[in-house]
């Protein structure tokens, strides 16, 4: 019997990863603890780790955001709103 694949720390269950709102909260978590400096060092790697993770999809989520707010903010010469349609994820 193979042993289970590792699930990603911060996902859920369903493999979905939390929420900007969730994530922030949970990187917050890891600094305080990673100051702390009374983790031993595999934990603490493991909690970097994790950190990293969570602030990349914290970044593009917030990148996505800009691109969003920029496209409601535009208009066309006559200066009607420019709207996109957005893809459905």
């Amino acid at each position: 019997m193979s042993p289970e694949p590792k699930k990603r720390r911060g996902a859920s269950a369903d493999g979905v990863e939390p929420s900007f709102e969730v994530s922030l909260a949970r990187l917050g978590e890891i600094v305080e603890q990673l100051e702390s400096g009374e983790l031993a060092l595999e934990r603490s790697l493991e909690l970097f780790e994790e950190g990293v993770r969570l602030a990349r999809t914290s970044q593009a989520r917030l990148e996505h955001a800009e691109r969003r707010v920029e496209e409601l903010l535009s208009v066309d010469d006559q200066g009607n709103p420019v709207v996109q349609e957005r893809p459905t994820e």
